[in-house]
C-alpha cells in the first residue's frame, strides 16, 4: 500500500514559529498556508517546508501530528529534524 497521507513541518521565515500539520497534498497545503488561508498560521507568513513524513492512513497521520505537537514530540523535532536556528515554539 502506497502512502496516502503526510505529516508536515513548516518553519516561518520571519518569526520564531514551527507548525506541524497533516494532509494528502503537501504542495497544496504549503500554498494555502503561504496565501494566509489558514487562520492559525496567517500571522507567521511566509513559510518553508522543513520536512514531511509519508504514512499510509489518515489515522496514522493524525496520531503522528498529535505526537509531534507534544513536549516529547517537539523535542524529537528539534533534535532530529530542525536545526538549532529556530527553536520549536508554537503549533
Amino acid at each position: 500500500m502506497l502512502p496516502q497521507w503526510y505529516v508536515y513541518v513548516l518553519r516561518s521565515l520571519k518569526r520564531d514559529f514551527i507548525y506541524v500539520g497533516s494532509t494528502r497534498d503537501v504542495e497544496r497545503r504549503l500554498g494555502e498556508h503561504n496565501r494566509g488561508e489558514t487562520q492559525s498560521t496567517k500571522a507567521f507568513l511566509p513559510f518553508e517546508m522543513v520536512a514531511y513524513i509519508a504514512v499510509q492512513t489518515e489515522k496514522k497521520a493524525v496520531e503522528l501530528e498529535r505526537y509531534l505537537k507534544t513536549g516529547s514530540g517537539k523535542a524529537v523535532l528539534k533534535k532530529r529534524i530542525l536545526t538549532d536556528e529556530v527553536p520549536v515554539s508554537g503549533t
